[in-house]
This record gives C-alpha cells, structure tokens and sequence, in this order.
C-alpha cells in the first residue's frame, strides 16, 4: 500500500504542476509540512528547507546556479528536469539545422535571390550528423535524423550505444570526432570539461560544409572563435539558440552574419515548461510514494 506524499509547490502555484500533484494522488501542502518540494523559482531566493523535506524536484536539466549557489545537498534527494523537455529541443534542433541546410535563413534576408541560394542548399540525405553529448534530446534527435536519412555519430560521456546511432563513441574520443562528421548538434550540460569544445581547434577541424547547432548552453561555443570561422568560411554556418550571455548583447557581431541563425532560447520554451514537467512531475511522486528510483535524479558533486 503506499502511502499520499504531502508535496510543497514554490515559489507559486501552477496549474499544470497542481493537476499532477493532484493526479498522482499526493496532497499539496506547505512547504512546512511537506515531504517533497517542487521549486519553480531559481538559485534566488530558494527556501531554507526544513528536515521533513526528503526530495526536491527542480523544474530546469541545467542546475549549475543551484550547484554554484550551494543549494544543492546530500541530506535529500535531489532531481532535475534532465530528459522532460527533449522531444521539443530535438525537434528544434532538426528545424535548425535543416533551416541552415536549405538556406531558409539566407531566402528570409535576401528574397527571391535564386541565382545566389540555388547552389548553396544541401541535404541531409547520406550527411553525417555528430551529436554532443547524446542524452535525452540525443535520444530524440537520432530518429529524426534517421528520418531526414542522415548518419549519426553520436558522442556521450560513457561511450554506452545510443539507440538507433550508427556509431556512438565516449567523450574522451572527442577531438576525433570534429574531422568525421558533417554536421554538429550540441546538446550537452555546461560544465568546465564542455566550455568552450568549439573553439578555433574544433573549428579548424570542421569540414568547410560543416554547420553548427547549439539547443543546449551558451558556454559550450567560443563565440569570438566562432566568429572568426564563419568569417573566414571554416564552416558554412551556425545555428545557436542560446548564447553566452543571455540575452546577447544588441551589436553582438554574429548578428550581423548572413550565415548564422539565432533564436531566443526557445528550444524549451518557458511558456510551455510546467506543461512540458507535469507528466515526469506525476510519475516521480508515484516513485517517491513506492519507495522507487527517481527519474532524472542528481548526483551530488555533479554538474548535471
């Protein structure tokens, strides 16, 4: 028989968030009185929490300002939102990507330019496509890659089989990685082993075709590096929803490259998140009740 979690839900109320507590059939209480803690706010502000809190679900995969800020202990359990928000920034990424490949971009600045677009636009068809850390949105990604009949090199830290990958290799091949593929989504965590991997070495290495996509954290790209690639015509272009910092600043040059796309981190966007975390949100409280692993659970001294 298990038992009704009592859950807290801060710093405010969500519908999305309170129809799964209220299906999995927990009890939404005060953080006072609770057993789980589900914060939707940041590293700012976050609650001193009392000893009856046993696990605290945080609402983002990228945890480094709760990391950074100390929050983050080994008295509870601890889960992100690794993996609840990948269907739709794999979907972003292929929109990326293949916006960059058949020169969308370059037709929405230029208009009916056929005579200097026709003879830029590739396929996905028989490309290589290397994903950067190939987690949850790797595991997304490949099948609609597959679909737009692309290989995948995909690359995560233990070198384990992605499934539906052509090829998967650890991180410590990286750097064997840039010369081998046509293509690069990046869709790994900021920590200080991935800041910056596209770098002028990266670059260099990178086929002349090759375009670049960042759904995953601004600090991954040297963005003065890039730059100078795109310049220079190291690779074809870059596609980046995030950047470093957030927003970037107005006259940041790869704004005004014809070869560079940039969305405002909507990958994931924020209107959509609590809809997106609800039915993991659901699933985890029933786990909690059951005595049962938890999804997307924190290692602490981890950056993910």
């Amino acid at each position: 028989m298990t038992i009704m979690v009592k859950v807290a839900l801060a710093p405010v109320h969500d519908e999305h968030l309170v129809s799964a507590i209220n299906d999995a059939g927990a009890q939404l209480v005060s953080i006072d009185d609770a057993q789980a803690l589900v914060w939707i706010g940041g590293a700012d502000g976050f609650p001193e929490l009392p000893d009856g809190i046993e696990w605290v679900a945080l609402k983002t995969a990228g945890i480094e300002e709760f990391m950074n800020a100390g929050v983050i202990d080994d008295r509870r359990q601890w889960t992100n939102a690794s993996g609840f928000y990948a269907a739709g920034c794999a979907e972003h990424a292929l929109a990326l990507l293949l916006a960059g490949l058949r020169q969308i971009n370059t037709a929405v600045r230029n208009g009916w330019d056929k005579d200097g677009i026709d003879t830029k636009v590739r396929t996905l068809r028989g490309a290589t496509v290397g994903i950067i850390g190939a987690g949850g949105i790797g595991r997304e990604l490949t099948p609609r890659l597959k679909a737009c009949g692309a290989r995948v090199l995909a690359v995560n830290h233990s070198g384990r089989p992605v499934d539906g990958a052509d090829e998967t290799v650890p991180t410590s091949e990286l750097d064997a990685v840039w010369g081998r593929v046509d293509h690069v989504v990046l869709s790994a965590p900021s920590t200080a082993a991935t800041h910056h991997m596209i770098n002028d070495d990266s670059l260099a290495a990178l086929p002349a075709h090759a375009w670049v996509v960042n759904v995953a954290r601004g600090p991954l790209v040297d963005e003065a590096a890039l730059h100078r690639a795109l310049v220079a015509g190291e690779i074809a272009g870059a596609a980046l929803d995030v950047t470093d910092p957030e927003p970037p600043a107005a006259d940041n040059p790869l704004f005004a490259l014809p070869n560079v796309i940039i969305s405002p981190h909507v990958a994931n966007p924020a209107s959509a998140l609590t809809r997106e975390m609800a039915p993991f949100l659901a699933e985890n409280i029933r786990r909690f009740a059951a005595g049962d692993e938890l999804i997307s659970k924190v290692v602490v001294g981890r950056d993910y």
